[in-house]
């Protein structure tokens, strides 16, 4: 394990595992998913509280949205390694209310059933951290969640495997990343939305695709997630994360180095890894496992199960962040 800043606690494992199973029920994949790792995250999470990152950016969607069955795999799972008494299920739904979101896709009876706690990330504390803006290159201030920044808490991100109309595709970083920005209470899209209200959420996508891909980057440092699973029991391809269609996979994974499990989602989907800037950028910067080479997947073998998602229509703008802004040399006087 290497220690790569002290200040932020980033750190790369240089053995990266990730787990990749197959099957037909969404719990038992995902608690067997989790099963290989149980030693090492009983003792990652020690005494600290667990916060359980769904994703939950539609509160009326679905296929855009993290399953009650996956959760309900996920906390057998953390019953089976006696790490159950401390639990939250935190989120901020991009649309409205989030307790609604949880309503809609039946978390509540699941909460009940296992004692766990679903909170409202935006009805919790924040503090500021700084984004840049591509129209000025100013810094920009976002309320983003305590909860998520704290590194006291072990935060465990639950995404759906989707591809993504800013991005190219989305996964377990980018879950923890856009859901942790806060919104006011009252707001939400459309003609229910309480004037005067704003979501921090906007700020992050830095007005254009150079901006949220760095923005993304540089969040990296603050919010990440300890444990990764990603859901592609079905997935979303084409105009995601939330108008794209349904694409049955039957996969699931699950590792404890965020990128290294977004990268084998990636190549799941058949998504070029070159094509999605941030993850580049935080390969870059040492922050996780980027070769696919290099990592070691246990269970089913990758080349037998992916399958090409159909990227989003704009997906030659989302591009942009490959090309500079001038031509090199040309002067800025």
């Amino acid at each position: 394990m290497k220690v790569i800043s002290e200040k932020t606690k980033v750190t790369v494992d240089a053995n990266s595992r990730v787990s990749l199973v197959t099957g037909a029920d969404r719990a038992d994949m995902a608690f067997r998913a989790l099963q290989p790792f149980s030693k090492e995250i009983a003792q990652a999470i020690g005494n600290r509280r667990i916060v359980i990152k769904p994703n939950l950016v539609s509160s009326s969607i679905q296929l855009s949205a993290t399953h009650k069955e996956t959760v309900e795999g996920i906390l057998e799972f953390y019953k089976s390694i006696n790490k159950l008494e401390n639990v939250v299920v935190g989120e901020s739904a991009a649309d409205g209310p989030t307790m609604a979101a949880y309503d809609n896709y039946g978390f509540i009876p699941v909460a009940e059933k296992y004692k766990v706690k679903l909170t409202d990330l935006d009805e919790n504390p924040s503090q500021v951290l700084y984004v840049m803006d591509e129209l000025n290159l100013h810094p920009k201030p976002v309320r983003m969640s305590s909860l998520l920044m704290d590194r006291n808490n072990f935060v465990m991100s639950v995404a759906r495997m989707k591809t993504h109309d800013r991005i190219v595709a989305t996964l377990t970083f980018k879950n923890v990343a856009v859901g942790a920005p806060i919104k006011d209470p009252g707001f939400a899209f459309g003609r229910n939305r309480v004037v005067g209200t704003r979501s921090d959420k906007a700020i992050v996508h830095g007005n254009g695709f150079r901006g949220i891909n760095y923005n993304l980057f540089n969040i990296a440092y603050n919010i990440r997630p300890d444990l990764s699973f990603i859901d592609g029991y079905d997935g979303m391809e084409g105009d995601g994360p939330t108008n794209g269609t349904l694409i049955e996979h039957r996969v699931c994974l699950a590792g404890l180095d965020w990128m290294s499990v977004d990268r084998v989602g990636i190549e799941l989907m058949g998504v070029d890894p070159s094509t999605i800037g941030y993850m580049n950028f935080c390969a870059a910067a040492g922050m996780g496992q980027y070769d696919i080479d290099k990592i070691d997947i246990i269970g089913e073998k990758v080349t037998d199960h992916i399958k090409p998602y159909k990227l989003s229509r704009n997906i030659d703008k989302q591009l942009q962040w490959m090309t500079p802004l001038r031509e090199r040399g040309e002067s800025l006087y």
